[in-house]
């Protein structure tokens, strides 16, 4: 090679990220067999792939958490992250990031995905790791290089790169120069690329766009600029010195051609990943890791094997772990290193420590999280990154087909949590079903593949409960009286309350006016308890809301009163008074702000008004180029599967938040339907 770019030191970790669809994973495959990691090249679509193998990921033909896989290259070690593309699974790539050294982003010359390429280049840009761009399925382009560079400048807020041009045989690309060698080199299937000689037009667009590169190199190097406006060729050395800075410095995103499927262009990407991508070293130092005696190292996953326990895909960031080592994470929590295996590659093979840069499957690690940071020191360390999964958008209730698994489904459940920290469950009080919330229709989908599959676990599934609620208009004042006599003590309570309506929002309140002890001073706590009992369910089968009770009367038995009596009798009196006081249905409405592409506005737009939405305005999205910010009021019943036709119409990329605004009367036709279908579900 020539150039001064010292050969790294330590295992390095590589990101595999992208859009959905774009050849992460037969990148992969093709990394894993060029290095001999792997005797023959996997398949996705054959089911034969290394990455990806999980039944539900087979099923799909897509990536539905990350895969890891080591291989060595020229002497040194390289793991791969592969990251699922879809938006519904990119918590797994999330977590995974903030511990890799740089990232290969898989693309491919498709204006449809420029939205998602942009939330994954944010993502990288926001964790400051530096990145390539490998633009993928080059053998099915049809626009000219510079053109697609146009197309998916946009996604990047640094300078997108050119390191090759393509070599046209007619509509064909036959192969590649690369500009910074200034070599030109012709396409094998599966073999290595054999060089050419560049002359004829190829030399002169290889000077024009070798010429582009080293402008865009030279906003960053004086010396280099004084040598372009003087026409003097810059020393080889030196530019590859300034692609590899630049790079680390987040000041240039490199682009690298290629085709997956073929293995073409693999190569060019490993040497270029060894020469140019920073090592440990780097990593930790970006990370604040200061290095010490005591091993500091990141989790990037956590898995539940069928019968083997938890394994927590770890990075080292530096020291030496040893099997046995008790580490402390900086959740507070303590555990013991139960073996350290080899990552990926088919056959699991056991070590006895891990260094700097190496990524490894630890056992045991039980109330160690992905995401943790921890350390063979005497105490905790701090969180190098905490990573917050993003507000879930889809829900389903659960319930067991077989009452009998109701147990086992909470422990799965909290296990599919603990592998993906974007599925939340929550036990509904009101309704006691169990309620999952994920990332979307795929994402649910799977994690009940996955409690079938690997819990053993069959659920019935159904949107979750609306929380509606009824209130009152009305005010009338009620006696409730409970009298009871069966032999020795009867039951004796008898109250006169005054019920009224609250201010929307208020709750619940309650207040006495009783004179002359007509009811005893300690039966009014249970009063009001009676009171709070008759308002969990109205005439209409809703929790009852926004009323005030008040007890102005009554009497009592010095012998068959009781704290019983007197609740039964105020629940009997709110019971009976609810109906007299016009109830009314509410729904709860909430305030949902979307983000999409401009694009899709106009859609999306028609999307809120079908669903009763109310939009209150929209904007720009503040720093992202492209997109724009859209806030409406929604029925919560019409925000059940908003997020499916959301994104269909913004091709994945687009999402939203919500937030509870208040409760508003539904009247008519909307609220019998609503009415009669709780009487039939009761």
């Amino acid at each position: 090679m020539g150039h001064n770019v010292i050969s790294p030191r330590g295992p390095r970790c590589i990101a595999l990220v992208g859009p959905f669809q774009s050849g992460k994973t037969t990148l992969l495959e093709a990394i894993l067999a060029r290095t001999g990691a792997v005797p023959r090249v996997g398949s996705v679509d054959a089911g034969t792939s290394y990455g990806d193998s999980s039944p539900e990921s087979r099923h799909h033909k897509m990536g539905l958490s990350l895969t890891a896989a080591t291989t060595s290259f020229m002497g040194d070690s390289y793991t791969f992250i592969d990251c699922p593309g879809s938006v519904e699974f990119a918590h797994d790539m999330r977590a995974a990031l903030p511990a890799v050294d740089a990232a290969v982003v898989v693309c491919e010359a498709d204006e449809r995905k420029l939205p998602q390429l942009q939330l994954i280049l944010r993502e990288l840009e926001d964790l400051g790791i530096p990145r390539f761009l490998f633009l993928n399925k080059i053998d099915r382009a049809s626009k000219r290089i510079s053109e697609v560079l146009d197309t998916l400048q946009p996604a990047s807020r640094i300078p997108l790169v050119l390191r090759q041009i393509p070599i046209w045989n007619g509509d064909l690309i036959a192969g590649y120069v690369d500009l910074a060698l200034e070599r030109a080199f012709i396409y094998r299937e599966h073999k290595a690329s054999e060089v050419i000689a560049l002359e004829g037009g190829d030399l002169d667009r290889e000077k024009q766009a070798r010429f582009t590169m080293l402008e865009k190199l030279a906003d960053h190097d004086d010396a280099l600029m004084e040598q372009l406006l003087e026409d003097v060729a810059p020393p080889r050395d030196a530019v590859f010195d300034d692609l590899a800075r630049e790079l680390r410095e987040g000041l240039i995103c490199p682009v690298l051609l290629g085709s997956a499927l073929r293995e073409n262009g693999v190569m060019r990407l490993m040497k270029a990943l060894r020469h140019e991508a920073p090592d440990v070293t780097e990593t930790a130092s970006r990370l604040g890791v200061t290095a010490g005696k005591d091993a500091l190292a990141y989790v990037l996953k956590t898995t539940h094997l069928q019968h083997g326990g938890k394994l927590s895909l770890t990075r080292v960031l530096s020291g030496t772990l040893a099997d046995g080592d008790t580490v402390h994470a900086s959740s507070g929590e303590s555990a013991r290193v139960s073996g350290i295996h080899v990552v990926g590659n088919g056959h699991d093979t056991k070590r006895s420590s891990a260094g700097p840069g190496d990524v490894v499957a630890l056992g045991k690690l039980d109330t160690i999280k992905t995401g943790d940071t921890f350390s063979t020191g005497k105490t905790a360390p701090a969180a190098l990154v905490e990573i917050v999964p993003a507000a879930p958008v889809l829900a389903l209730a659960l319930s067991a087909t077989d009452r009998k698994d109701d147990v086992k489904l909470g422990q799965a459940l909290q296990r599919l949590s603990e592998e993906d920290p974007s599925l939340t469950v929550i036990h509904d009080s009101q309704t006691h079903d169990m309620v999952i919330w994920g990332q979307g229709e795929m994402h649910l989908r799977v994690a009940l593949e996955r409690l079938h599959d690997r819990f053993g676990v069959s659920v019935k599934s159904q949107p979750p409960a609306i929380g509606y609620r009824e209130t009152i208009r009305k005010s009338i004042v009620q006696r409730g009286r409970h009298k009871k006599q069966s032999g020795g003590h009867g039951q004796f309570g008898d109250v006169v309350l005054e019920v009224r309506p609250l201010p929307r929002g208020e709750g619940f309140a309650f207040a006495e006016t009783v004179v002359g002890g007509a009811v005893p001073r300690n039966y009014i706590g249970a009063v009001e308890e009676g009171a709070v009992d008759g308002l969990r369910s109205g005439p209409l089968g809703f929790p009852v809301v926004d009323v005030h009770v008040t007890l102005t009367d009554g009497s009592y038995h010095s012998v068959d009163s009781s704290d019983q009596a007197f609740r039964t009798a105020a629940r009997i009196g709110v019971t009976e008074a609810l109906p007299q006081c016009q109830p009314v249905l509410l729904e709860p409405i909430h305030v949902v702000e979307i983000v999409c592409p401009t694009d899709a506005t106009a859609k999306v737009n028609a999307i809120l008004s079908g669903r009763r939405g109310q939009i209150l305005g929209f904007d720009t999205r503040d720093g992202w180029h492209g997109w724009d910010l859209v806030r409406a009021m929604m029925p919560e019943a019409e925000i059940g599967d908003l997020i499916v036709e959301l994104r269909s119409a913004t091709a994945g990329a687009g999402s939203f938040t919500r937030t509870f605004d208040r409760m508003a009367e539904v009247t008519g036709r909307a609220a019998d339907q609503i009415i009669a279908a709780r009487k039939t579900a009761a």
